[in-house]
Formats: structure tokens, C-alpha cells, sequence
């Protein structure tokens, strides 16, 4: 196996990774080869699960934002998605909020998926699914202490 150069900077064995990662011939694009290698972790093994696509990144705030739409049936102002070149979503939850406090309190990372019922299968949720607006199916789970957030948008 060839080796892969770690964050400390040493050298480690990629016997870690699956053959299956780098079956695809050296043509196909990167995006196609992410696209395939989408992983769930299942027993320190990774398997293929469907397309996850980056959406944004929601952080909780108790500032009041310029630009600020507030969400009246979800009781929670938003602002900076649209004009975000990083997807940067600011989220500032009304005090009555049903929502967990570790979404209320700790940022998260939101991504779209195919298959939404897919994605959840297995994983502890904590926001079931819900249409924040027309066309749009969202979920919340907990990995590891943190809030992802998958979004299943509906395409035309």
C-alpha cells in the first residue's frame, strides 16, 4: 500500500482505506470519485451510501443580524446563507424553539442528500423530518456530540 502523509506530517500506511476507494480508473473526475465514496461509518468500515452534497454551515447566535428573515413556524431568524461566499448560515432561535439545545447552542454542518429516509436509517435523530419550506425535507441527528443537519430538496 502506498503511504499517505498524516496532519503531524508523518508517514502512515493507507491499509486503513478500502481497495474499493480507488477502484475507479485515474480518469474519472475527483467530484465523480467523491460523489462515489461517500461514506457512512459502520464499525470503523466505510461503505458506499448515496450521494451528500456540502449545503452550509448553521451557527447559533443571540446577536441580532442585519438582513435577519425570520421564520415565524420555526421561531428562528436567519440571515447570511444568500449572501455567504462559504454557505455561512447565522440561525438565532427564539427562547420557545422546540428544538434540542445542543442544535440551539452548537454550530452544525448541513448536507444535501438523495435519499433522506436513507441517510437517517440507523443514526440516532433528534429533529424527525420536517419541510422548512416548499420542496424541502429536513432532518436533524447527533454524531459524535455534534448536529448535522440532512436536507432532501425536491428536484423538477
Amino acid at each position: 500500500m502506498g503511504q499517505h502523509r498524516s496532519n503531524s506530517g508523518t508517514n502512515t500506511p493507507r491499509s486503513h482505506l478500502r481497495s474499493a476507494e480507488y477502484a475507479r480508473p485515474s480518469s474519472a473526475s475527483l467530484s465523480q470519485r467523491v460523489a462515489d465514496l461517500v461514506v457512512v461509518r459502520r464499525s470503523g468500515v466505510s461503505e458506499c451510501r448515496g450521494m451528500r452534497k456540502f449545503h452550509h454551515l448553521g451557527i447559533p447566535t443571540t446577536q441580532k443580524r442585519e438582513g435577519e428573515l425570520y421564520l415565524k413556524h420555526l421561531k428562528v431568524h436567519v440571515s447570511g446563507y444568500k449572501d455567504s461566499p462559504y454557505q455561512v448560515e447565522w440561525m438565532r432561535f427564539e427562547p420557545d424553539a422546540p428544538y434540542p439545545e445542543l442544535v440551539k447552542t452548537v454550530p452544525h454542518l448541513a448536507f444535501e442528500v438523495d435519499d433522506l429516509e436513507q441517510e437517517l436509517e440507523g443514526k440516532n435523530v433528534i429533529i424527525a423530518p420536517n419541510s422548512p419550506s416548499p420542496g424541502v425535507t429536513v432532518a436533524f441527528i447527533e454524531h459524535d456530540g455534534a448536529p448535522i443537519e440532512f436536507l432532501q430538496i425536491d428536484k423538477p
